[in-house]
């Protein structure tokens, strides 16, 4: 490959929580050949993800923009991004790569690829499995060989549907993590699985039949990071015996986390709590970033495209909202980000503020699990976020709301657009406007199956 230019590999794993990967401190050892590409390279330790769920995460990923600058809120976004923002995609085509993306065709901030190309990542083959990563490494690999070929550097997109749900891997890791017996009668713990009717028949198409223990699902979920991680080396070991590790700067993160049997929101990605908002970020780019450097700055996704063009050495779209990360790799220093805006419309519409030491959860119209409209939390007494203290603390709420209100009126001062949480009434797509009660909500959000969840993700290719 004739160029002086860097080859980039983003790793988008969708549902990736933080706090269940060994290169994070778990305990479980779900992620070796990840934490020894941490080894070699920068491991960023509080990472977020402030806007959830995933079309809005990697709206944000892939433009450097915040919401007031994508537009993008909910998970069924309708039309496309706006093109007063460039993507990743585009601005690196624009400097002579080559494009592909692997497992987005259709997503909004998916714009300006060359090639697209999917794979199986939701429904089971029929050993009742799903094999996705190694889905993804089949048409991913050929592609590979080919960008390898060309006289082009290139940025090839691929986006991990290991360990979204369903969690499902292939043996032997669906017993990797687990040695108990599942269908335990004993066990009743699966029990307000099935009695929450929204999800209920969806988790069901795919948690094997009479399971009554969460601990085999949550296991299902460990093990799934396990055999995404083990694909990953396989593809990771195809770069390096085409030549290319040197010249190639890789990316791994996540778009959001994922609640596994804690509050209510079971085996999926809603509800503002930090194990939806907390996500892994590892840089790998020999020459260029240190290794084995671990940076314990907070960070936000908008920031990965802003670091990535400056790795790289290429001008990027002018007024991101992301900030550069490489002075926290050279060891000087950026603005610290203190508190920051988060969002959700996924089958919830919330917003909120966190500080290290308070988390405000402010419900925008009535939720589908009963929930208070107003959640506050001491994340230093309680980090697990399992005790709401808004009662007991009215002055607290005052002062994060007041933050919060002046930061959504700043916003909307410098991108002269409201905020896009007060305008997307149709988030959740019934083209009913806003939920009355929470009864309304429950009685409205059904998702189905496997396959009809698949629709909710993203547009079809037109």
């Amino acid at each position: 490959m004739a160029t002086n230019k860097p080859n980039l590999i983003v790793f988008g794993i969708d549902s990736l929580r933080r706090d269940r990967m060994s290169a994070y401190g778990y305990g479980r050892l779900t992620t070796p050949h990840l934490d020894k590409l941490a080894r070699e390279g920068v491991l960023f330790e509080q990472h977020f993800s402030p806007s959830i769920p995933t079309t809005p995460a990697y709206a944000s990923m892939l433009t450097g923009q915040d919401i007031f600058g994508t537009d993008v809120v909910a998970l069924r976004h309708k039309g496309p991004i706006g093109n007063h923002v460039r993507t990743l995609a585009e601005v690196l085509r624009e400097n002579g790569y080559n494009t592909t993306c692997v497992g987005f065709t259709g997503n909004p901030s998916s714009r300006g690829f060359d090639k697209y190309l999917d794979y199986e990542a939701w429904m089971p083959d029929e050993e009742g499995r799903c094999p996705k990563a190694e889905n993804l490494n089949d048409v991913t690999i050929p592609e590979l060989n080919r960008l390898a070929g060309e006289d082009k550097p290139f940025f090839l997109f691929l986006r991990h549907m290991d360990p979204h749900s369903p969690y499902l891997p292939p043996k032997p890791f669906e017993r990797l993590f687990y040695g108990k017996d599942e269908r335990d009668p004993s066990n009743r713990s699966m029990d307000p699985v099935y009695g929450f009717k929204p999800f209920a028949d969806f988790l069901k198409s795919w948690i094997p039949e009479g399971v009554t223990d969460q601990e085999y699902v949550c296991a299902q979920y460990d093990g799934a990071v396990a055999y995404m991680d083990a694909c990953i080396q396989n593809l990771m070991e195809h770069v390096s015996s085409l030549g290319l590790d040197e010249d190639t700067l890789v990316v791994i993160t996540s778009d959001h986390g994922e609640t596994l049997y804690e509050h209510d929101c079971y085996f999926d990605h809603h509800g503002l709590y930090d194990c939806t908002l907390v996500v892994p970020l590892i840089i790998k780019f020999p020459g260029k970033v240190p290794a084995g450097k671990r940076v314990a700055d907070i960070t936000l996704i908008s920031d990965i495209m802003p670091t990535i063009l400056d790795l790289m050495g290429l001008e990027g779209a002018k007024a991101l909202d992301g900030r550069s990360l490489v002075p926290l790799l050279e060891g000087s220093s950026v603005k610290p980000v203190s508190e920051f805006y988060i969002t959700e419309c996924t089958w919830m519409r919330k917003h909120g503020w966190r500080t290290p030491h308070w988390k405000l959860i402010r419900a925008l119209e009535p939720d589908f699990h009963f929930k208070p409209e107003i959640e506050l939390y001491n994340l230093i007494e309680d980090p697990l976020e399992l005790n709401n203290v808004a009662e007991q603390e009215p002055e607290i709420i005052q002062l994060l709301t007041s933050r919060m209100e002046a930061y959504i009126q700043k916003r909307e001062r410098e991108t002269g657009r409201t905020n896009p949480m007060y305008t997307n009434l149709d988030w959740h797509g019934k083209g009913s406007g806003p939920f009355k009660t929470s009864q309304e909500a429950y009685d409205a959000l059904y998702i189905g199956n496997a396959r009809t969840a698949r629709t909710l993700q993203a547009k079809e290719a037109k």
